[in-house]
């Protein structure tokens, strides 16, 4: 008996039992890549939710801090809605619907101010002005401190020497002066005050942040960043900007009324732009109609409350802000 040993023939394909590994594996791959990539992602947003429910556990515990943040999202609200029940004309001069100076009354609640014009409207009109100079202009410090201290503080040696001396000079010199000298150089309008505040009061900043790098930078996973080859861009804006993010974020929020007062200053001064209305404007405009000396405080005290009531809850956010992110400042509560 014999078998039959005949070769197969070449022409014919062979099929294979199995497929290759390297097409089996490769689609395996791709979907382990593709749910690893989903999970990370999904982690780091379920650790973000977290870290802001837990901020704001711990912010709820401060009553200050609630109730400024209470007064500014009434003040926001009114300043968004005045264009639905305020129309543009409030500005109007020749349009004006009352007499000059008159006292608080029902039509006028607040009063008119030297055309005639609802102070009451021109208040809630000017309220939009004073928070967006304000809300800008602090933006424009802290991003040119936060930007000048990581740098600084990054690099050190002759370079921070050199930069933070010039950040000194900014410093010890008086802000309010210096955006004068500014407001009048330039032309007259929202963006020249909002610059003028934005370029002169970045110093402070400038010095925390730049301390708080350096307390960064000395913890050792920078330099295991370094050593795995991170360059200077990848720590400072993956490790070393997180990390002083909640300081600039307290900062923010401090320096908003800061500009807000700075703001109406420059405008109680004749520096502002007279084509539109702020709390500032105003005041300038009361001093300018004799309202100080012919007692006619409808006109000095509306404003000048406004300005005060916002700042102080922007201070109120702010000093929260800081005792949540910085227990250590115990603030009281």
């Amino acid at each position: 008996m014999t078998t039959d040993k005949t070769p197969p023939d070449p022409s014919e394909p062979v099929e294979s039992a199995e497929p290759p590994a390297q097409t089996r594996e490769a689609p395996e791959t791709a979907e382990a890549a593709e749910v690893a990539e989903v999970s990370a992602s999904s982690l780091a947003w379920a650790r973000r939710r977290g870290s802001v429910s837990r901020f704001w556990r711990q912010y709820r515990t401060h009553r200050a801090g609630l109730i400024g943040l209470a007064g500014l999202a009434v003040i926001a609200l009114i300043a968004l809605t005045s264009p639905l029940f305020i129309g543009g004309d409030v500005q109007s001069v020749t349009d004006a619907p009352g007499t000059a100076l008159e006292s608080p009354s029902g039509e006028f609640p607040l009063g008119t101010d030297q055309f005639g014009r609802s102070l009451l409207g021109l208040l809630i009109w000017g309220a939009r002005i004073s928070l967006v100079v304000g809300l800008l202009a602090a933006a424009l410090s802290v991003a040119i401190g936060t930007l000048v201290g990581i740098v600084a503080g990054h690099f050190g040696g002759w370079f921070a020497t050199v930069v933070m001396r010039i950040t000194d000079w900014f410093l010890v010199m008086p802000a309010l002066v210096l955006a004068i000298v500014l407001a009048t150089v330039m032309s007259r309008s929202i963006w020249t005050v909002i610059l003028a505040i934005g370029v002169t009061s970045w110093p402070t900043t400038a010095r925390l942040v730049r301390a708080q790098t350096i307390a960064v930078e000395s913890r050792p996973y920078i330099e295991r960043a370094r050593a795995l080859g991170g360059g200077h861009t990848h720590i400072m804006t993956r490790h070393v900007l997180p990390n002083v993010m909640p300081l600039v974020l307290a900062q923010t929020t401090l320096g908003i009324s800061t500009a807000i007062l700075t703001e109406a200053t420059l405008a109680f001064l004749g520096l502002g732009d007279p084509s539109v209305v702020s709390w500032g404007g105003m005041l300038q405009d009361a001093r300018e109609a004799g309202a100080v000396s012919s007692g006619h405080w409808w006109y000095l005290a509306p404003p000048g409350i406004a300005i005060a009531l916002v700042a102080l809850a922007f201070t109120l956010c702010g000093r929260a802000i800081e005792a949540v992110l910085n227990p250590k400042l115990g603030v009281s509560r």
